[in-house]
């Protein structure tokens, strides 16, 4: 009989221990929540071809859930052969575009960052050079059949974005109408537990 695994991958300031609340979901596989230490994109190809390469001599199927960074350290990672399917919720998917909204608002063109290299943001967040330019270098190769879950008021990544996307790797979009980038409510959650159901199917 095949093993299968299922694998959580957390958001920025999320946890591993998640995975136990999507457990029911996929009742017939192994669950693991993937506790990554990484901070940035090439500690991230690392440590996730590490863990998955490990995974895949043990399993014959991974199916991962991912959200938010977790979802683009995943995709930029080239693990993707070693997965059979993969459910993101509130993805990022366009990081430059993200890095590049987060200048424009506090007012910091590619000069600036350049010549500073880093810079420390009002809200706690703290851009970097080499993050960018990382960023632009390594663009996102994804070819593993994915199902999407975006909130239609997501203020990370806008749903033309989202949209494009979805289309370039023939991945399923679901779009909760005024759902934000978390879903943390009660509305939002029955909601991301009525997709997960729908496609499980």
């Amino acid at each position: 009989m095949a093993r299968k695994a299922f694998v959580y991958i957390h958001g920025k300031g999320g946890t591993a221990s998640a995975s136990e609340y999507f457990k029911p979901f996929f009742s017939d596989c192994d669950t693991y929540g993937f506790d990554y230490k990484s901070e940035n994109p090439w500690e991230a190809e690392n440590e996730f071809k590490e863990y998955f390469t490990k995974l895949s001599q043990e399993y014959t199927s991974i199916t991962v859930l991912a959200s938010s960074l977790g979802a683009y350290f995943l995709m930029i990672s080239g693990t993707g052969t070693m997965i059979r399917k993969a459910f993101f919720v509130s993805p990022i998917v366009d990081m430059e575009r993200l890095i590049q909204d987060m200048m424009k608002r506090a007012d910091i063109s590619d000069e600036d960052l350049r010549a500073k290299s880093i810079i420390p943001l009002s809200e706690g967040e703290v851009l970097s050079w080499e993050y960018l330019v990382w960023v632009r270098k390594h663009p996102i190769v994804w070819n593993v059949p994915t199902h999407i879950l975006y909130g239609e008021k997501d203020h990370f990544q806008t749903i033309d974005t989202m949209k494009r996307f979805s289309e370039s790797v023939d991945a399923d979009l679901t779009v909760m109408p005024n759902g934000e980038h978390w879903f943390h409510t009660d509305e939002q959650d029955e909601f991301r537990k009525k997709w997960l159901n729908s496609i499980q199917k």
